[in-house]
């Protein structure tokens, strides 16, 4: 028909331009026919009642405490006394001495009692059981009293001397309290190695890595998550266990304030003043035990603890918590 539009343009020709869409009429949203609801956070009366309580009772504690017959210018005056101070270095350089030689054997019997090496595991399972199932106490009397059954020591060719000299309190007091720490840091690191999956062995070993740069390169890095914390723990306990080793003859910080209080008849005083000592090299080694924590924990949270400070800054802003309107 003449009179009809062509469905298509001319041959050649310029093409119509689309024709825009039309935007739809905006509705305005209907008014909300509910009012604004104020939510006020529930009172917890009871958590002021057991802080009232708590803080009553530390009261009572430091007026008990007030009451006794203690000098406490004598804590103060002897808390930075030389004799102490060497106490408190002599405790801190055995600690970590110890701790040292504990994880170092810790590792190695580890290792031996996962080996598929009958003899090896058979000997590392011996010397866990008798380490971790006598007192540390008895073993450092033990090795105390070594002379009385070995009075010389004598590994000819390589070395032989009296056993008195040989056996120093200091020695003593490192054989005591490592031997009997590589038994419990052993536990500690086989449960870490196991806890590394397997396929990332095979996939080790796939690659053509030799079991032992396997351990070291892949599983113990991997580990080391697992190890962190209760070594950490391990360690503040050794702190205070070298207090026993002032039965040895070791001058560390215990031995250090009872010979000063036997000296002065401040006995009571002194033992508050290792106590004190105590209190603060724990505290400051739990704080870098924190922080080893937190960063070896980088990769398998999502988001890594507060710090102390941040913990302390989000409990004053939930004190200012503001009120929240619901609708």
């Amino acid at each position: 028909m003449a009179d009809s539009a062509p469905a298509d343009a001319p041959h050649g020709g310029p093409a119509d331009p689309p024709t825009p869409p039309v935007p739809a009429p905006s509705i305005p949203p209907a008014a909300s026919p509910y009012e604004a609801i104020r939510a006020v956070p529930v009172r917890h009366y009871g958590r002021w009642v057991a802080a009232v309580v708590v803080v009553a009772v530390l009261v009572w504690l430091v007026y008990a405490f007030s009451q006794g017959d203690v000098i406490w210018n004598t804590v103060g005056n002897e808390l930075f006394a030389h004799t102490v101070l060497t106490g408190v270095w002599h405790t801190v350089l055995i600690s970590v001495v110890s701790m040292a030689l504990g994880l170092v054997l810790g590792v190695l019997f580890a290792v031996m009692r996962l080996s598929k090496n009958p003899v090896t595991g058979a000997v590392a399972w011996l010397y866990i059981w008798f380490f971790r199932g006598t007192p540390v106490y008895v073993q450092l009397l033990m090795w105390f009293n070594l002379s009385l059954i070995f009075p010389v020591i004598n590994l000819m060719p390589l070395y032989k001397n009296n056993t008195v000299d040989l056996m120093t309190p200091f020695l003593v007091a490192l054989l005591g309290l490592g031997l009997n720490e590589g038994a419990y840091m052993a536990e500690i690191v086989r449960a870490g190695i196991q806890s590394v999956d397997e396929g990332q062995t095979e996939a080790a070993h796939a690659l053509g890595m030799t079991g032992a740069r396997t351990m070291r390169r892949i599983v113990l890095p991997q580990a080391m998550r697992v190890i962190i914390p209760p070594t950490g723990n391990e360690f503040i306990n050794m702190l205070k266990t070298s207090s026993l080793v002032s039965a040895v003859q070791y001058a560390e910080l215990l031995r250090a304030a009872s010979d000063i209080g036997s000296s002065t008849t401040a006995i009571m005083e002194m033992f508050f003043v290792a106590a004190i000592w105590y209190l603060v090299l724990t505290s400051v080694f739990s704080v870098g035990q924190f922080y080893l924590e937190r960063r070896y924990a980088r990769g398998s949270l999502r988001t890594l603890p507060l710090t102390p400070w941040q913990k302390v800054t989000a409990n004053l802003s939930s004190l200012r918590r503001p009120k929240v309107a619901v609708r």
